[in-house]
């Protein structure tokens, strides 16, 4: 009975921030609820999903020339597995806050929540900055990230620009998400994301397939422990995109059905990257050790070109993913969160955009910032703070017994979660934080030395003249 009516609370008090205008029966309304406002099951799904896997996709061949075959198709499942147990964490843990706030009778009608109050609200303002520091600063890198790859791929189109240039263009480019109001509106962009990284992951495993291996092939990974980890840490930022967990939660009309959501998109999103990683890697193998972005090794085609085209739109798209949690920050930091103008909101983030465009051009290190990211960022943000604030949140018996979600039990309750939490934290702290942070700053520091900060075209092949 006691559950039923937690159910009640969760369930039937949640207001979005958004709100539709207008008679939802005239054909404007109708496209609008159609294309800009989505808050379904599979609304946050497509966000999931389309998320998850962008411009990473394209480097992922380069993690497996570092780390081999069998480790790649290995830390692919384990990363997977493991991101999508923390996302669950995370959902369980924005419930919990949001029902404690809500039973204090707390509108959240013009206010989007957001990871570091959900810390705030269960464990204190230590645990706030913490969450605030280590989330800012990975989706800030994860925007600058979709900005270096937007001029590394549009460069195997159009060379007549250097790769720093192509950055300038597509930071103004990018800078048009500031009007995207919250995650409410991405339905249709994140639907169209999906089937732009699908296209570009079946093409890279068919083009690979159809070239064939080059002459003299080798795959000769792992050579050196420092590529082992570096390769290892891509693949942990990979599965790393739940950052945005809570801001997607938030926009769904009934979050408390994101449990499963992030584990089926991680199951969609596997079956474009092993096939693709694994192809690339087969047909060219050490080759991909000094080409980070795969498609640099295939010729071009028509069918390139697409894929390029269609990862430049998802790049935009994730930009906006990634910035849009960064927008909020600011907005409330400058209090005009609360504000119903669009225009004034867009006008209040462009700032946000500026040192975003600023690192791109310092760092242009496409594939080694990655792993530097994941190591030092994603580690934290997403897979040691959210197992170890479980851990907290539910220290207490009083605390576990009145829990608005409880453990599966096939992992045998409140005991296998403190275990599998427990295991998070140490693995991640060791092997991710750990090595992985060493691996990937000898690999980045080896980027700065070869080609130094303010690099105007990043692993660019010289001109013919």
């Amino acid at each position: 009975m006691a559950s039923e009516k937690v159910e009640t609370v969760v369930a039937g008090n949640y207001v979005e921030m958004e709100r539709e205008e207008g008679d939802p029966k005239t054909a404007k309304s109708k496209l609008s609820r159609l294309f800009w406002h989505g808050g379904s099951v599979y609304d946050a799904w497509f966000s999931c999903a389309s998320n998850q896997v962008a411009q990473v996709l394209l480097t992922l061949p380069y993690s497996f020339s570092q780390l081999g075959m069998v480790s790649g198709i290995v830390f692919q499942l384990f990363y997977g597995l493991l991101g999508s147990w923390t996302a669950y964490l995370i959902s369980v843990l924005y419930v919990e806050y949001r029902t404690r706030k809500e039973r204090e009778k707390v509108d959240f009608r013009n206010h989007v929540i957001q990871w570091f109050e959900v810390l705030d609200g269960l464990l204190g303002k230590h645990w706030r900055n913490a969450g605030l520091f280590f989330n800012c600063t990975f989706l800030l890198f994860g925007s600058v990230i979709q900005l270096i790859a937007c001029a590394s791929n549009i460069y195997y189109i159009n060379d007549n620009l250097d790769k720093r240039t192509w950055t300038y263009i597509f930071g103004a480019c990018c800078a048009t998400t500031v009007f995207i109001p919250s995650f409410h509106n991405y339905r249709i962009w994140s639907f169209l994301g999906l089937v732009m990284t699908t296209y570009t992951a079946w093409y890279l495993a068919i083009a690979s397939l159809i070239h064939g291996q080059v002459e003299g092939v080798k795959h000769s990974g792992p050579t050196t422990m420092v590529l082992y980890f570096t390769g290892a840490t891509n693949i942990l930022y990979t599965f790393g995109g739940h950052a945005v967990t809570v801001e997607i939660m938030h926009a769904m009309w009934k979050p408390q059905k994101f449990k499963m959501i992030y584990l089926i998109a991680t199951l969609y999103v596997l079956t474009l990257t092993l096939p693709s990683a694994s192809a690339v890697y087969w047909a060219f193998g050490d080759m991909l050790l000094t080409h980070s972005n795969a498609l640099s090794l295939l010729p071009r085609s028509g069918f390139r070109d697409t894929a390029v085209v269609l990862m430049l739109i998802h790049q935009f798209i994730t930009f906006g993913f990634a910035c849009t949690p960064l927008y909020f920050v600011w907005e409330k930091f400058i209090r005009i969160h609360d504000t119903k103008s669009v225009f004034k909101r867009a006008l209040a983030r462009l700032p946000v955009v500026i040192p975003i465009w600023f690192l791109a051009i310092i760092f242009p290190f496409f594939g080694p910032i990655n792993s530097t990211v994941g190591s030092l960022l994603v580690s934290f943000t997403v897979y040691i703070i959210p197992a170890l604030a479980h851990m907290l949140t539910f220290a207490s018996a009083s605390a576990r017994e009145n829990a608005v979600e409880r453990p599966p039990s096939f992992l045998g309750g409140w005991t296998g979660s403190y275990s599998v939490n427990s295991f998070v934290v140490v693995w991640v702290l060791i092997v991710g934080f750990g090595f992985g942070g060493w691996a990937s700053m000898l690999n980045f520091i080896r980027q700065v030395d070869t080609f130094g900060l303010f690099t105007k075209c990043y692993q660019c092949p010289p001109h013919k003249a």
